[in-house]
């Protein structure tokens, strides 16, 4: 009787530990299977842009229709911005060839290297046809889905920072508006007198890897960069090119070549990607939103105070929205910039819960912090605003992220919308309490 009751004793506790785990294992099969489906999601911010939307947006409450949207977006597609990320791998590469130490899959590999590299020469960091096709679609959308805005004579201010992809992105995405209604009243600015908010890069928060933050990622990260399997079937001898080949970086930078390039022209050879299993392109989005959660996110070990980088930003999203109101027309204001701004954006303002405060990197994925959800290619944040006319004083706002109905962690009783007074002194107060 009491060697039964023992028995039972155990698996209780041992229901309970399961119990304890499934939130965490579910998230992590969560972001597995999303690998699966679509191996760039363990690239991160290289992370392409849906092809399609399908969200259904909650209708207005009577008598509410859209009359503003703000948003502010990341550009579409582009080439690697440097060589560098390419070099590191192909330079390992190079190396080993010369001693003759590539298997056939070797060779093969550094041949698909050698076109990756070719394709992208002087091409680094432009916009790619298909980031242009994205922001033709998000673009299109826009005017289709909020024709009360898009509508006759309506007013459509763009600005982008000044570099050259987001400048193109902003001009693709207006020259589809105009091609959907040639009445749009366009506007459109890139220039340095606007990159204090555009693109503010804080040079006290952009000191994001203190030294804790530094001991705790290199704690989290080992035993994720390596690969074995990669290794062997890449050379002929993986113990002796350890010398010339860091089997860590070699393996992480290989990775990223394979996957970048499916935001070129370039995305039907697939050949580098499916070097790489589910389980290892999973670890290495393991590292990845680890390093974006430390360095937009609100990471307790240094400060926790990343998202106010976009301060700025997010004080004239709401300034830019008070000075629309009291227009005779409908209107928009478009900004086009990058996702080291969008992300920290949506992390300050608490989007879907990306606000989330914690000093263990185990805990993102059960808590739903997943970058690559947040700022793939093309990315963007669109605030809606609703009001029955001109004298209604209730405005009401709804958030959507890349598309899709969000949340804020404010208070409201007509989910997801909310009511602008209450946006307004939440984040107001937020952005007030900032000690610089």
């Amino acid at each position: 009787m009491k060697r039964n009751k023992h028995i039972w004793l155990v698996k209780a506790w041992a229901a309970v530990v399961v119990c304890q785990l499934l939130p965490a294992a579910s998230q992590a099969q969560r972001v597995m299977d999303l690998i699966k489906q679509k191996p760039q999601y363990a690239s991160c911010n290289y992370n392409t842009y849906p092809d399609s939307i399908t969200a259904k947006l909650t209708p207005a409450p009577a008598g509410k229709k859209a009359f503003y949207l703000s948003h502010y977006g990341r550009h579409g597609s582009r080439y690697i911005s440097s060589r560098t990320g390419y070099d590191t791998p192909y330079d390992m590469m190079n190396h080993a060839d010369s001693v003759d130490e590539l298997t056939p899959t070797g060779r093969r590999v550094l041949e698909e290297m050698r076109v990756v590299m070719n394709d992208t020469e002087k091409r680094w960091g432009e916009l790619t046809s298909y980031g242009k096709s994205q922001q033709r679609a998000i673009s299109r959308r826009m005017v289709e889905r909020f024709p009360e805005i898009f509508c006759k004579g309506a007013r459509v201010n763009a600005i982008s920072t000044t570099v050259p992809r987001c400048i193109e992105s902003m001009g693709t995405a207006l020259a589809e508006m105009l091609q959907a209604n040639p009445s749009l009243n366009i506007t459109m600015e890139a220039s340095k007198r606007t990159m204090w908010y555009m693109n503010h890069q804080d040079p006290k928060l952009r000191k994001y890897m203190t030294p804790e933050a530094r001991k705790a990622y290199d704690q989290y990260t080992t035993g994720l960069l390596g690969n074995s399997r990669l290794m062997e079937l890449i050379f002929k001898n993986p113990d002796i090119v350890q010398e010339i080949v860091d089997e860590g970086m070699f393996n992480y930078y290989l990775m990223k070549m394979g996957l970048f390039q499916l935001n070129t022209h370039l995305y039907q050879n697939t050949y580098l990607r499916d070097l790489f299993q589910t389980d290892e392109l999973y670890r290495m989005w393991q590292i990845d939103n680890a390093l974006w959660y430390i360095q937009s996110g609100p990471y307790k070990v240094n400060g926790g105070k990343q998202p106010y980088s976009q301060r700025f930003l997010l004080r004239q999203i709401i300034a830019d929205a008070d000075s629309c109101f009291n227009f005779d027309k409908p209107g928009a204001q478009l900004r086009y910039g990058h996702e080291t701004c969008l992300l920290p954006l949506a992390c300050l303002m608490g989007i879907n819960g990306l606000d989330y405060e914690t000093d263990n990197f185990d805990e993102l994925e059960e808590k739903g912090w997943l970058c690559s959800s947040v700022f793939p290619m093309g990315s963007n944040i669109q605030m809606v605003f609703y009001r029955k006319d001109i004298k209604d004083q209730d405005v009401l706002v709804k958030v959507l992220l890349n598309e899709e109905e969000a949340t804020l962690p404010i208070k409201t009783d007509c989910a997801p919308y909310y009511h602008w007074k209450d946006f307004k002194a939440y984040y107001l107060k937020k952005l007030d309490a900032y000690k610089e």
